[in-house]
């Protein structure tokens, strides 16, 4: 589980950088909660290749903030925003 909220969190910064199908492949797995089977058969293809792509998708995603750190950078402004009077806090937080 949280290994799936992680991907879910990395998803978020970094989905533009998908093609729409991977897009689709993983909204559809991770927040629609459809099987991989039911994947396949909405979209024409084998469980397999499902699979396949969400494997590599989840690689991509991993790959992508070892590079460049944009989610483990948020965590980290919001820790230190913690400290910091309202005003500011609300500053920072409207640029991120």
């Amino acid at each position: 589980m949280e290994e799936q909220l992680y991907l879910t969190n990395l998803y978020d910064y970094y989905k533009e950088l998908l093609t729409e199908k991977q897009r689709d492949y993983f909204e559809e797995y991770y927040f629609n909660n459809l099987s991989l089977s039911e994947i396949s058969e909405n979209f024409c293809v084998s469980r397999n290749a499902v699979h396949k792509q969400l494997k590599e998708i989840e690689n991509k995603l991993i790959e992508y903030e070892e590079k460049l750190k944009l989610y483990s950078k948020s965590i980290e402004i919001k820790r230190i925003l913690i400290n910091i009077d309202e005003e500011t806090k609300n500053k920072i937080e409207n640029l991120i």
